[in-house]
């Protein structure tokens, strides 16, 4: 399926210095904001109180929110649980108050809007909880990399896990720089959406390189800067069509999601758009760079041989 189709194939690699010197200067901003402000982590990370309370008709959010932004929690994690009428609140942790104190003055705002409100319970999540949390995140991150990078070395070669691990991992780290850069809350749900741009920016790398490896195959004269170009080109369509239709999902949680979908549709928008441009720009520079060539991709057989060459006969 495409809904058009380009004949003449762009020179996408010709500007290849140019973009990745650009992509370098946006990575090291990246890290500096992440070492120099840090992740505004939430609730699960840090530590803090987790509260469910119960209304007798259906909880107004928005007004819930107001009563603790009255009381200083500016961001504070509010959803709906279970039903319309349960809502669940995570409250960061205060040095001046333990959690009993916490909640005993959330449901003194929450009754002044609302008489009928009850407690059901609440939970203290301890800084050893979040300790571990991140622990866990870090090695999931890990071994989803290592896990990629042992399937594309199996799949294509070498040369093509290593350009797609750092194209990968310059989609992850811009996420995570904007984070700290604008101060977006860092929960759960945004490291969920990390893990699923790894996966999301390798599926287009595959696309791309095997469309390199089918052109190797079919254009035996072109040079490894031409197949390149040509296997972008020819996929530009298919790429337009998934990831567009991706962004309109994603982009009606970030709109009609509600605040628990925002940060979690914002790492995803953020990773969808570099995530293109990484596997179009970087991985296949890199792997350029890194001088992969036909011989890499295909099994050279008796009659692609040359007569002339002195090597002919030798095993690729």
């Amino acid at each position: 399926m495409e809904f058009f189709r380009i004949h003449k194939t762009i020179p996408f690699m010709r500007h290849a210095l140019v973009l990745n010197i650009v992509s370098f200067v946006t990575f090291a901003l990246a890290v500096f904001f992440l070492f120099h402000r840090g992740l505004h982590l939430s609730v699960e990370f840090t530590g803090g109180t987790v509260m469910e309370v119960a209304y007798e008709q259906s909880a107004d959010i928005g007004k819930v929110r107001e009563s603790l932004g009255a009381l200083g929690y500016s961001e504070v994690l509010v959803q709906a649980y279970g039903s319309s009428r349960d809502v669940q609140i995570r409250l960061p942790a205060r040095k001046d108050m333990n959690a009993t104190q916490q909640s005993d003055q959330v449901m003194q705002a929450l009754k002044a809007g609302d008489p009928g409100v009850s407690l059901r319970g609440v939970e203290f999540v301890g800084p050893q909880v979040g300790e571990e949390l991140t622990t866990n995140g870090l090695k999931a991150l890990a071994m989803v990399v290592v896990g990629i990078m042992v399937y594309l070395a199996f799949r294509f070669e070498w040369k093509f896990a290593v350009a797609t691990v750092f194209a990968n991992l310059h989609d992850v780290v811009i996420i995570l720089g904007f984070f700290a850069f604008f101060q977006w809350e860092f929960s759960l749900a945004v490291l969920a959406a990390v893990l699923a741009v790894l996966g999301y920016s390798v599926n287009e790398s595959v696309v791309i390189f095997d469309r390199v490896r089918e052109n190797f195959r079919r254009y035996r004269k072109l040079s490894t800067q031409e197949v390149i170009d040509s296997a972008i080109t020819s996929t530009i369509s298919r790429t337009i069509i998934t990831h567009g239709s991706t962004q309109l999902v994603v982009l009606s949680m970030f709109f009609f999601g509600g605040p628990t979908l925002h940060y979690f549709a914002l790492a995803l928008t953020i990773g969808i758009c570099f995530g293109i441009y990484s596997s179009c720009f970087v991985a296949a520079a890199i792997a350029m760079w890194l001088g992969v060539k036909r011989e890499d991709l295909v099994k050279v057989t008796k009659k692609d041989e040359d007569p002339n060459d002195p090597n002919a006969g030798a095993v690729v």
